[in-house]
């Protein structure tokens, strides 16, 4: 019977075979995409409650010394401040996607759902790569601008600012990673197979 509709039997077993890789590509969707949310609300809150008050002698006025505060907190910088946005973002579309994700079967939905990945990926990674060119400056300063580095006062600012970082940056490769299953699984059955 394949023989009359002119497929070989070769040709019908490699459809089911891409098939059933579609399938797997698309259960395995889910479980990145909360990978993805976890790793982006980590970041975000992490950052967003970082802050670490320091406090130096600036002066001593007869025997009685002059103490100032300065406090460290990731408003102080808008790196920082588009950091957390941009997880914050990540984090709430993934949410929004993992509800709404039943609802999301048609094709035009979902490939819908693969352009904002793109959007929130590069969002995303933009906010990792400035935040960490700000965490760069903050651990080594800068000799030629006399910026001097901030991480020997404020230790725990700059540590959990780090751990912040690296949650972040894991949520950019799963991201990277949703939108190549995303683009896998969006793929027309013509084009997978070579037809």
């Amino acid at each position: 019977m394949d023989l009359e509709k002119g497929k070989k039997p070769s040709e019908q077993a490699a459809a089911c075979r891409i098939m059933q890789l579609k399938d797997k590509l698309i259960t395995l969707q889910p479980v990145v995409r909360a990978s993805v949310f976890l790793a982006t609300a980590v970041a975000a809150v992490i950052m967003g409650l970082n802050r670490q008050s320091y406090t130096a002698v600036v002066a001593i006025v007869g025997i009685r010394p002059v103490t100032q505060t300065f406090t460290a907190q990731f408003k102080d910088m808008p790196a920082f401040v588009f950091f957390v946005i941009a997880n914050a973002i990540a984090s709430g579309y993934n949410l929004v996607v993992l509800v709404t994700r039943r609802l999301m079967q048609r094709r035009t939905q979902s490939l819908v759902v693969h352009l904002l990945d793109m959007v929130i990926l590069t969002l995303l990674a933009t906010g990792c790569a400035t935040a960490a060119s700000m965490a760069q400056l903050g651990k080594n300063g800068n000799l030629h601008a006399r910026w001097n580095p901030i991480c020997d006062k404020f230790g725990s600012f700059c540590n959990r600012g780090g751990i912040a970082l690296v949650s972040s940056f894991i949520g950019v490769a799963l991201m990277l990673a949703l939108n190549l299953l995303s683009a896998a699984a969006n793929a027309s059955r013509s084009n997978v197979s070579g037809q």
